[in-house]
């Protein structure tokens, strides 16, 4: 690839971590009580990730939706596959607890995401039901059409999922 892509896809990796950085910020100041530092940090990371999608468009990354879909698959499989078992390895060799906990809760979550992509990849253009996701807030678990009673990853109450429509 040129230097201008590589460019383009350092910085939608910054500006990608800037909105994630800034919105767990944002939340810190509101359990702070500053509301205002908080709404700041919010509104930077807004920014960021409209940033972040024009580096992305511009280096041409959003293809169709069948080739997207297998972009994420190959995401999520990497991440299951090589990423996450080594980092798992490395903290409980390290005896960093809450490092092993982020990494285990994550690999998990990273299956059900490569599976929930395979299902969407095997029924494009066929399926005709539409439904929402549910998230849990503490772990990233998503599940279809409703919310489970308790987190099957993290174990956290359905009632504390949020619905993404």
């Amino acid at each position: 690839m040129s230097k201008a892509y590589d460019d383009l896809m350092t910085a939608f990796a910054g500006e990608s971590r800037a909105n994630r950085k800034y919105t767990a910020f944002a939340k810190q100041a509101d359990a702070e009580g500053f509301p205002q530092v908080a709404r700041l940090f919010r509104a930077a990371a807004e920014g960021e990730a409209v940033h972040a999608a024009a580096h992305f468009k511009a280096a041409n990354e959003i293809k169709t939706t069948k080739e997207n879909l297998e972009a994420a698959i190959e995401g999520e499989h990497y991440e299951v596959v090589e990423m996450y078992p080594p980092m798992i390895a490395d903290a409980q060799e390290e005896k960093y607890a809450a490092a092993t906990k982020s990494f285990t809760r994550a690999w998990n979550v990273e299956k059900v995401h490569e599976a929930l992509y395979k299902a969407a990849l095997d029924t494009l253009g066929t399926q005709t039901e539409v439904y929402d996701y549910w998230v849990c807030p503490h772990c990233g678990f998503v599940q279809a059409k409703n919310a489970p009673d308790k987190c099957p990853v993290c174990g956290h109450p359905g009632s504390d999922f949020f619905k993404v429509v």
